[in-house]
Order: structure tokens, then C-alpha cells, then sequence
């Protein structure tokens, strides 16, 4: 028997699940929150600190160890995944001069729309890689704002995902030269790429700004995929966390994308890692082409021997806790209201731009848009309608994918939210028109413990370690009835999604009387 463990850093708290590696069980889990430090006068602020999110996982590993009844020092590896893109700035011996600007601090704005324009005006590729608009959530647009705004951008040597500053810190890594950085998140947030030689041209970026100057020669290190090894367990880090020292690190990456190989992501499977906001990943084969507007194709970044592809929505769960709020309800009591609730019952149709479109059209600078509000429109009403309008705008993005080759032969809903909402997971198949699979118990921890159990050389592939460590599904089937009504609202919300979010002409008028008729149909 080999114990490994995945380590899962949300953006609340970490998350440690130890698991047996022959029997697949797992044998504990540990969690512990951290602060998100967000400002009222600035709603695009949100940072956390490094120490922050060590003593948390100190915390959340030795709960793990004690629940499962072990010796810590029976742990064979560790793997750590992230939340992303986010971004710690330090010193030259790897000491953080500044908090991490967290995936969800969004106020690099002015710096993504002047990285699009810059790869724009030049015609490199590295923008068609990524959906064709550089995101204000990714790494480089953060950096820039950090060196025009902050003052400790003076003792700023390089700037780290966060997965690569958590293997750096427990193996002891205190030079730039020596890191290891993950595949996943410089290809999916700074536009890295073995087609063009790995970062995007320097001197490209330094016409953006002058700070940029050099920029890429600070980002040193080596990229690579997480069948590598990051480094082992220090002494320092190994009595903290109670394991024992030399213990192999693999490579990190982002946790939707190890969310998915924990919910059994293979060749073929579209995977709707749906929590705060929502991860649509992938694989396709090597050779495939970019998809207009999908926002990361990169070798290596989910599995390593396919291309891992990646989409989204910039707020799911946060959405609907949101309306809850609003209501002064409780967001259990609030979808417990809708649990009888029949497709397009409402009148409403939502379209959940509350914190911009990650996908299909890369728009921060989108607002949230409800249509066909009457006098008897409840809360529970908009909660409902919001999960219609993700499902609906989750169609699009897998349209989209499938336009660019994508191959999609199962839908699994993982993630948070779909473990407590078997409301959404119907919604979803009677949209989508198809099943949708949803692992038994959350996956969240083991995909990292697949990755841990590979760099503990416990397992001999990923898809062994999928066969033995990933829960089995339930499957939400498609009511044909409720299709043919989400079909008629599929063909309002693309005229309203497009028309509203990129121009395209479309016959409006005829939205409102649809969604009373489709209402008055479904009393």
C-alpha cells in the first residue's frame, strides 16, 4: 500500500485528501480556510497572502493525517493544485515583497486590453491560442499592474502561479534559476508554447511598456508538465506538516484542470467543473488547431501526453449566491424552493454575465442580464432561471468546441456545486440534450492524488491511476420534453448572448412574447 497526498487550494481554503493508492479508498481529509482581503471602494481587489495559505495547509494536512489515523511519515508524495491565475511577486531568493493578486482580482483591465493590442498589431499566434484576447485574470496583465501601482515593484525579482510557489516553498527552491513551473499555468496564462520556442516574444511585450523590458528573462526556470518532478519535501516543511523529508513533489497545475482527471477526464470527455465560477476542460490530440475564442490550448497542461483545452464562465456559483443574498436567503433554502420547478416556467431569461464572459466572447466589460421580469417574479424565480441561462451558455461554449474538433463523447458535471444540486445537473442534461455524468463524491483532492501517486511511483500511468483512485458516476438523462422547450430557449439566449455581447443582428422583439408564451405553456 502507497498513502499519497493531493492537496487542493481553493480560493477560500485548502483542502487535503489522503488516499490509499492500491485500494483507491481514501483514508482522511483535512480542511482550513484563509482570508481573501477584498476593498469596498475597488470591487476588482482581491489578494491573499503566501503565509496565509502555508499555515493553512499545515493546518488542513496534520486534521488529514489525524483523521485518517496514520503516521504522517507513511505519506510516499505530495501534489499540490491551485487556483489560477494567480500570482505571487518576490525577491531573488523566492520571499514574497507582496501579496498574490488572486485569479479573481480583476484589475489589470487597462493591461490585458493593451497585451491584446500590442500581439494584435504584431500577428503572432500567441493570441489565437488563447481565445484572441489576453485576459485581465492572467499572469502578464497582472504583473504590469503590479509594476505600475505597487511600490514594492522595486524588489520584485520574478513572479510565480501559485502552484509553482507552493512546490518552490516545500522543496526549499530559494533561486529563480531553479524553479520548475507548470506547463498548465504558464500555457494557459502567459501564452507559453513550444510552437513558437515557449514564452511569447519579448520584444512584443516591451513595446506594451517599458517595465516589460526583460520581463521574460526575470521568468526563469523550467517548464515542464506533471509527470515531472518539482522537488522533494524539505526538512523545514517536512516537520511542519508532520511527513517525512524527500518525499517527491510533482509539478502543480490548476485545480479545475486536476478536478477533471479526478472525475476521470479521457479522450472524449467535455468536463463542466462548476463551483465559483466554471471550468469547461478537455483534451484533444496533438496537431489541432485554435478555436475562436477558447480561451487556452495547450500541450501537456491536463494530461500530459494530449492538449489540454480550456473554457469557461467568470462566475457560476458566486452567481447564485449572489441573488440568494440579495433575497436575504439561504442558498440551500433558496434551491430548495425550485426543486419542482419545470423549464422555462419563470418567464425569465438570464444570461450570467455578472463578472464579465470568460468564453466564448472574452468580455470583462459585460454586466448580468435578466429579460421578462413581471410584478409576480420571485427570487427563487431568478435562481432558477440563473441556472437555465449557465446550462444555456455552457451549450454555446461546447458548440463552439465541437466547431474547432473538439471531440465530446460525455458531459461529467464535477466540481462543488454539482455534488449539493441535482437541479442543476437535470437543467443541464435537458439543455445540453444529453447525459450528464456526476462523480458519486467530490473529486476534489484526487485528481492530485493521481498525480502524487505517479511521482510516488505508485502507479504506473494516469489512466491506472484514474482506474483506481476516480469515483464512479451517476447520470442525469435528458427528459425529451424538456429538450424540446430548451431548444426554443437556446435559439432566444444565442440572439440575446450575441446580439448584447458582440453585435450581431437579431430579431429582439420577438424575445418577450416567447418567454410569456413558453411561460404560459409550462403553467
Amino acid at each position: 500500500m502507497a498513502i499519497v497526498a493531493g492537496v487542493d487550494f481553493g480560493t477560500l481554503s485548502a483542502r487535503v485528501t489522503l488516499m490509499d493508492t492500491e485500494a483507491g479508498t481514501q483514508l482522511g481529509a483535512g480542511v482550513a480556510s484563509y482570508p481573501l482581503k477584498t476593498r469596498a471602494d475597488d470591487p476588482h481587489f482581491a489578494t491573499q497572502a503566501h503565509a496565509d495559505h502555508m499555515d493553512a495547509l499545515v493546518t488542513a494536512m496534520r486534521g488529514a493525517i489525524e483523521a485518517a489515523g496514520i503516521d504522517g511519515r507513511e505519506i510516499a508524495a505530495l501534489a499540490c493544485d491551485t487556483t489560477g491565475s494567480s500570482v505571487v511577486f518576490v525577491d531573488d531568493a523566492l520571499r514574497p515583497v507582496a501579496d498574490y493578486y488572486l485569479w479573481c482580482d480583476h484589475r489589470a483591465h487597462r493591461e490585458a486590453a493593451e497585451i491584446t493590442a500590442a500581439f494584435r498589431a504584431s500577428g503572432h499566434e500567441a493570441l489565437d491560442w488563447c481565445g484572441g484576447i489576453y485576459s485581465h485574470e492572467w499572469g502578464y496583465a497582472k504583473v504590469l499592474h503590479f509594476l505600475r501601482h505597487n511600490p514594492a515593484a522595486a524588489g520584485m525579482a520574478t513572479a510565480l502561479e501559485h502552484c509553482d510557489m507552493v512546490a518552490a516553498t516545500l522543496s526549499g527552491v530559494t533561486r529563480v534559476a531553479d524553479l520548475k513551473r507548470s506547463a498548465c499555468g504558464m500555457g494557459h496564462k502567459w501564452m507559453w508554447n513550444p510552437r513558437w520556442g515557449g514564452l511569447p516574444p519579448q520584444e512584443i511585450l516591451a513595446t506594451v511598456d517599458p517595465r516589460f523590458e526583460g520581463i521574460n528573462d526575470r521568468l526563469g526556470g523550467e517548464i515542464l508538465s506533471s509527470e515531472a518532478i518539482a522537488g522533494t519535501l524539505s526538512s523545514e516543511w517536512a516537520d511542519r506538516l508532520g511527513l517525512a523529508p524527500g518525499i517527491p513533489i510533482p509539478v502543480g497545475a490548476f485545480d479545475a484542470h486536476w478536478d477533471s482527471m479526478g472525475a476521470g477526464c479521457q479522450m472524449g470527455d467535455i468536463v463542466n467543473v462548476v463551483g465559483t465560477s466554471t471550468c469547461v476542460v478537455a483534451l484533444g490530440p496533438a496537431g489541432m488547431a485554435t478555436i475562436p475564442g477558447v480561451c487556452g490550448i495547450v500541450p501537456g497542461s491536463v494530461h500530459p501526453s494530449f492538449m489540454g483545452i480550456e473554457a469557461g464562465q467568470s462566475a457560476t456559483g458566486d452567481v447564485f449566491d449572489a441573488i440568494a443574498r440579495r433575497a436575504g436567503r439561504g442558498i440551500a433554502d433558496l434551491s430548495a424552493a425550485i426543486a419542482a420547478y419545470r423549464p422555462g416556467q419563470t418567464g425569465l431569461l438570464r444570461v450570467g454575465w455578472d463578472n464579465g464572459d470568460r468564453t466564448v466572447l472574452v468580455r470583462p466589460d459585460l454586466g448580468g442580464i435578466t429579460l421578462g421580469w413581471s410584478l409576480q417574479s420571485t427570487a427563487a424565480d431568478e435562481l432558477f432561471a440563473a441556472i437555465e441561462g449557465m446550462a444555456l451558455h455552457v451549450r454555446i461554449i461546447l458548440e463552439r468546441m465541437g466547431e474547432g474538433g473538439v471531440p465530446a463523447e460525455r458531459v461529467i458535471n464535477a466540481g462543488g456545486v454539482p455534488q449539493k444540486n441535482d437541479v442543476l445537473n437535470q437543467v443541464y442534461a435537458n439543455v445540453l440534450g444529453r447525459d450528464i455524468l456526476v462523480p458519486t463524491r467530490s473529486p476534489v483532492g484526487v485528481g492530485s492524488c493521481l498525480f502524487a501517486g505517479l511521482a510516488a511511483g505508485a502507479l504506473a500511468s494516469l489512466e491506472e491511476a484514474q482506474a483506481r483512485l476516480c469515483p464512479p458516476m451517476r447520470v442525469f438523462t435528458p427528459d425529451p420534453a424538456a429538450v424540446a422547450v430548451y431548444d426554443r430557449l437556446h435559439a432566444l439566449f444565442r440572439d440575446v448572448y450575441f446580439a448584447f455581447g458582440e453585435g450581431r443582428p437579431a430579431d429582439l422583439a420577438r424575445v418577450l412574447p416567447t418567454l410569456q408564451a413558453i411561460r404560459a405553456e409550462a403553467s
